[in-house]
């Protein structure tokens, strides 16, 4: 049985069924890359959980390649922060633990916070409309149910807020926070309906922009951060309690 291959971030394709893995293999032309975006996509979509194990043959069979692409992909995604090699198992899927993912969300707020507060000031009103034309593109994704688009949109909306800020290096040590997220922002939307609350607030925080109130914006960036977290450890904290799995699984099919 073959994967589906990554859709584009701007594509119409739709989140699968959970648990189904359909695909067609992926094109010679573009094998390494896309042997890439594909793994990153499945682990990022919930198909290979934390701590599963990525035999290199199998991965091999199902995307229609060799094991060099998959061998080389999987040192890509250890690199972003979500696959790790065990001596004994080989490639895993990472997974986090609840403190550590608490910890990303306060690393978030701090630096997230610090970048809008040195970019509001030096907005333009064109790096102002680019950020709200990302922000409209995330919810017509969320309202489409196009899951594959919500965290790439997420990630950009907060980054062109920030880019005025001029701050490269730190934009990319937050850029992989982001990737360590992704997967978990998807099931907080999907599971607790955090989409909804993550629109609101963006519009909240984009206003604030706006009006360049900086106290305003930084105060609604954090809640906004920290309260995605908290909210996200509450799911997390009842998944991996064994007796509320049949709830999880159930609410996934909403």
């Amino acid at each position: 049985m073959t994967l589906r291959t990554v859709p584009d971030v701007n594509s119409g394709h739709r989140y699968p069924p959970s648990g189904v893995r359909v695909s067609t293999p992926i094109r010679r032309q573009t094998v390494a890359s896309m042997t890439v975006e594909a793994l990153r996509e499945r682990i990022l979509r919930g198909d290979f959980p934390d701590g599963e194990p990525l035999r290199q043959d199998a991965l091999a069979d199902e995307l229609g390649v060799s094991r060099i692409p998959v061998r080389e992909a999987l040192r890509q995604l250890e690199a972003e922060g979500l696959v790790n090699f065990s001596p004994h198992r080989g490639a895993v899927v990472s997974t986090l633990s609840l403190d550590e993912i608490e910890e990303l969300f306060d690393l978030r707020a701090d630096i997230e916070c610090e970048l809008l507060r040195r970019s509001i000031p030096h907005m333009t009103d064109e790096q102002f409309d680019r950020a709200v034309e990302v922000l409209d593109a995330f919810e017509d994704a969320l309202s489409a149910g196009e899951a594959t688009r919500w965290g790439p949109l997420n990630w950009h909306f907060h980054a062109a807020l920030y880019a005025p800020a001029r701050r490269n290096l730190t934009m990319g040590v937050l850029q992989k926070l982001h990737q360590h997220s992704d997967r978990y922002f998807r099931m907080q939307v999907l599971l607790a309906g955090g989409g909804v609350t993550a629109s609101q607030e963006h519009r909240a925080i984009a206003t604030a922009v706006r009006k360049g109130d900086v106290k305003s914006a930084t105060q609604l960036m954090r809640a906004h951060i920290l309260g995605a977290g908290q909210s996200l450890l509450t799911l997390l904290k009842a998944q991996r309690t064994p007796a509320s799995v049949p709830l999880v699984a159930a609410n996934a099919d909403r």
